[in-house]
C-alpha cells in the first residue's frame, strides 16, 4: 500500500471559540491509500488540547507508512504493526484507519455502514453548535441556524448564562451546552441550576476531564443529564465513568478511528449510558467516516461541515440537521474543489 498525505486547510465562517481557545482557520491533513488502483481517503483533524498538531501528523504518517504492508482488509494486524511503531497521534491513526475502511469499501462496492450491518434508518439529527461569542454575535450567528432541529452552545465565561436566556427566548427547539472542562463541580452546580428552567436536554464535560468524582457530584445536584467528553478517549475508560454519567460523547479523533470508536460505543451500552458521536472542526471527509456508525448513536454532534466557510468534500452529512448515509461505496465522499488528483 502506498500511504502519502497533503494539507487540508479549513476556515469556518465564524470564529470557533470554546472554553480552551478559538480560531477560524484550522490545519487538517488530507491522507491517502493507494493499492490496487483503487483510493481511500481519510482525514486528521488535530487537536492542540491533546497536543497534536499537523507537524506531529504528519511525522506520525511517515514513522507508520513502511508498517502498512500489502493487505487492506488485515485490520487487526495493521493495528497491532501500527501500535509497536508509535502509539500515540489518535487524529492521524483515525485519518488512516479511515482510509482504509474507504478503500474497503470501494473495493468491494459498497458503504462502511452497510459492511457494520448496520441500519441508516435509525440515524438521530445532528445538532449544530454556536461557539463563544459577545452577545452580538451570537445575535448573528444565532440567525444562521435558527431553523436546525437541535443546538449545542459552548458556554464557561462570564455572561454565557445570559446570552443562553437570549438564544431560548429566541429559539423553541432542543437544546444543549458544552462547558469543555471550564467549570469546577460547585461552579457547574451553580450555573446549571440557573439555565435548567430553560429546558436544556444535556450538559457535557462541565469539570476537567480527570476530576471523575467532580462528575458525579454534579450529576447528582443537577437535573441536566450528564455527558462526558474530554474524561472518554477507550473502552478501558468506560467503567471508570459507571455511574458517574448518563452519556459519552465520543469522537473519531480522540478515538483513533472507526474500530476504537465502535468498540466504546459497544461498553458505553454495556454499562447503560447513552451514546453521542461528536465531532472536532471537520470536513465532510472526515465526518461521513464518523457518520458510518451513527445509527448506534442517541445523539449527534456532527456538524463541523456546516461551521466551514466551504467544505472541500460531499457525503454523509446532509443539509440542516439531517446526516444522510449515501449508498456510495467506502464512506461516501466526492470532491468539491481541488481535494483529489
Amino acid at each position: 500500500m502506498r500511504l502519502s498525505h497533503e494539507p487540508l486547510d479549513l476556515e469556518t465562517a465564524f470564529e470557533f471559540r470554546i472554553a480552551v481557545g478559538g480560531s477560524k482557520a484550522h490545519q487538517n491533513t488530507l491522507v491517502r491509500i493507494e493499492h490496487e488502483g483503487i483510493e481511500g481517503l481519510g482525514e486528521a483533524a488535530p487537536s492542540h488540547y491533546y497536543g497534536e498538531s499537523r507537524a506531529l501528523v504528519e511525522a506520525a504518517i511517515a514513522a507508520w507508512a513502511p508498517h502498512l504492508g500489502d493487505d487492506p482488509f488485515a485490520l487487526d494486524a495493521i493495528d497491532q504493526r501500527l501500535d509497536q511503531a508509535l502509539i500515540g497521534q489518535r487524529a492521524a491513526r483515525a485519518a488512516i484507519e479511515s482510509a482504509l475502511h474507504d478503500w474497503i469499501g470501494k473495493r468491494l462496492g459498497q458503504p462502511v455502514w452497510r459492511l457494520l450491518g448496520l441500519n441508516r434508518d435509525t440515524v438521530p439529527h445532528s445538532c449544530v453548535t454556536l461557539g463563544m461569542a459577545s452577545p452580538e454575535e451570537m445575535e448573528r450567528k444565532l440567525d444562521t441556524v435558527l431553523d436546525f432541529p437541535v443546538l449545542k452552545v459552548k458556554l464557561g465565561l462570564p455572561g454565557d448564562v445570559d446570552n443562553l436566556r437570549r438564544i431560548r427566548a429566541r429559539y423553541r427547539g432542543r437544546l444543549r451546552v458544552d462547558a469543555n472542562t471550564a467549570w469546577s463541580a460547585s461552579d457547574a452546580v451553580r450555573a446549571l441550576r440557573a439555565i435548567e428552567p430553560l429546558d436544556i436536554e444535556l450538559v457535557e464535560q462541565p469539570v476537567p476531564r480527570g476530576d471523575l468524582d467532580g462528575l458525579s457530584w454534579v450529576r447528582r445536584h443537577s437535573g441536566i443529564p450528564l455527558f462526558a467528553d474530554e474524561s472518554v478517549h477507550d473502552p478501558s475508560d468506560i467503567a471508570n465513568l459507571a455511574g458517574r454519567v448518563d452519556g459519552v460523547n465520543l469522537k473519531l479523533m480522540k478515538s483513533g478511528g472507526i474500530r476504537r470508536m465502535l468498540r466504546t460505543i459497544h461498553a458505553a451500552r454495556a454499562h447503560g449510558m447513552k451514546v453521542m458521536l461528536g465531532s472536532m472542526v471537520e470536513s465532510s471527509l472526515a465526518l461521513s467516516a464518523a457518520a458510518q456508525l451513527a445509527p448506534l448513536a442517541d445523539h449527534l454532534d456532527l456538524d463541523g461541515h456546516w461551521l466551514l466557510a466551504a467544505d472541500p468534500f460531499d457525503g454523509a452529512p446532509g443539509e440542516r440537521g439531517k446526516i444522510t448515509l449515501s449508498d456510495r461505496p467506502g464512506v461516501g465522499v466526492v470532491p468539491t474543489r481541488g481535494a483529489s488528483r
